[in-house]
């Protein structure tokens, strides 16, 4: 069995007939490089990623992920796991490896009475959206409806209702989790409490979550909605107004504000497309007789070049920003926790705004706080919780030749935003985590020390390394 610093073995080394025999048992399919599905099964969301893996295993059941597991720790093999395979740095895929695919795991069930949802490994955030919407509930979760639950929740989760009920993961009430051992348990705040703790914030490091348990929130089914467009000249004011309003904004009121490129469609003054803006998204659920309230600051900063605000079905919310993030662009994103927004901050915001080598890349504000930041230190493996902003670099294009420049500026964003607030990346959004344990130590701090324990009890031998990777502890 491989060491946690040697390299594990490439799936390829592995003859055909063998991996067949073996994955004859399960109830899911084996698919190689010669297989017909094959193109299909190795794509991800992100188009910048391509990687051939020697063997996708599509499981179809729990009790699949567990034989894969065995295999896959028995021989040593290089391994990945796939959820959603919305995971920026693509790491659903690698050359050579074993994929564990669970996209077929998309099941969800919901307890409307006792407001709980099972959710399976390889669900979206659309299945999980659609049935909950169903009762008038929901999950806190992300902003895109095509994003994977697993990967989401496992390292945070932020999204429109993150200030009311906190972040995915705080919602979780259980995992059923295949570690290394091939052993399928459920981890909870009885049951194996050390595990339960770590996978919530300590990402795919400890065992592929087959089954999520989310406590759910009655939201809707109508909510209200802002979706208003400023001009780049008032940028600066408007990020200052943003900063200010949201300190004392209800925790019912959950916002992004985004620089961004005015679409060429037909609700933006045909003068202003293509142009640089802000734009203020929020989403008001509290009591829906006081939406209109409650966004209307937004509404009113200043004269919108355009304003699609207004109460909209909380389930069309959730896809408000689908189309913007299509499968198969080019994405690279990175992010920085920000102390305070200073006037010198926003200043630099603005001024990166103007240099973006695509139109199609944003600049986020998300506004945190609220329910987020009341979770005790050390509840849970996640530790930004102190941070009233978070910059996300969404560095997005469609040109294959481009990859180089458009990289290259979302780090430099990144590395002035660093200098400015001293603080660490949600990983969520960490680029391609080139800063390697660096990245992981900032952003866990005191925890860290925790998590590279318990990865030793469940994953001494590292299988699960194709990730943000916390090494075991010696």
């Amino acid at each position: 069995m491989d060491t946690p610093n040697s390299p594990p073995r490439a799936a390829n080394e592995f003859d055909r007939a063998t991996i067949e025999a073996w994955a004859g048992q399960l109830r899911g399919e084996a698919i190689f490089p010669d297989d017909n599905a094959y193109g299909e099964a190795r794509r991800v969301w992100n188009g910048l990623i391509d990687r051939r893996p020697a063997v996708i295993l599509r499981c179809a059941e729990a009790a699949d992920v567990a034989h894969a597991v065995r295999f896959a720790t028995e021989h040593g093999l290089l391994t990945s796991v796939r959820g959603g395979g919305h995971n920026v740095a693509g790491n659903a895929v690698l050359d050579g490896a074993m994929v564990i695919d669970l996209s077929t795991m998309r099941e969800v069930r919901v307890d409307p009475v006792g407001r709980r949802a099972h959710v399976q490994g390889g669900a979206t955030l659309g299945d999980l959206d659609r049935e909950t919407g169903r009762h008038g509930l929901a999950a806190p979760i992300g902003v895109v409806s095509a994003t994977g639950v697993a990967g989401l929740t496992l390292h945070g989760g932020l999204g429109w209702l993150t200030r009311k009920y906190g972040a995915s993961l705080d919602n979780v009430v259980s995992v059923e989790i295949v570690t290394a051992d091939g052993r399928l348990r459920r981890a909870s705040a009885k049951e194996n409490s050390d595990l339960f703790w770590a996978v919530r914030g300590g990402g795919g490091n400890f065992g592929v979550v087959t089954s999520f348990e989310f406590e759910l929130h009655p939201v809707g089914p109508d909510v209200w909605f802002a979706a208003v467009f400023y001009p780049l000249d008032r940028a600066a004011e408007g990020l200052r107004f943003y900063r200010d309003h949201m300190r004392t904004a209800p925790e019912e009121l959950g916002s992004i504000a985004v620089l961004w490129t005015a679409p060429e469609e037909a609700f933006i003054p045909e003068e202003a497309r293509g142009d640089p803006v802000l734009v203020f998204l929020a989403c008001y659920s509290g009591p829906f007789d006081q939406g209109e309230a409650a966004i209307r600051p937004f509404r009113d900063f200043g004269e919108a070049l355009a304003d699609l605000s207004g109460p909209m079905p909380f389930v069309e919310v959730q896809k408000f920003l689908d189309a913007d993030y299509p499968n198969g662009r080019n994405y690279y994103w990175k992010s920085n926790y920000l102390n305070a927004l200073t006037d010198a901050a926003i200043d630099r915001l603005v001024a990166h705004t103007k240099t973006r080598p695509s139109p199609l890349t944003s600049i986020d504000v998300w506004a945190l706080g609220g329910a987020f930041a009341r979770v005790p230190t050390g509840g849970t493996a996640f530790a930004q919780r102190q941070a009233p902003f978070l910059i996300g670099v969404e560095s997005n294009w469609d040109e294959p030749d481009r990859a180089e420049e458009n990289v290259a500026w979302a780090r430099a964003v990144v590395e002035d935003m660093e200098r400015l607030s001293g603080a660490s990346a949600y990983l969520n959004f960490p680029g391609f985590s080139e800063e390697g344990e660096d990245q992981l130590a900032r952003a866990f701090g005191a925890h860290y020390k925790r998590l590279r324990e318990v990865k030793a009890k469940y994953d001494p031998d590292n299988l699960f390394r194709a990730n943000l990777n916390i090494r075991p502890a010696a």
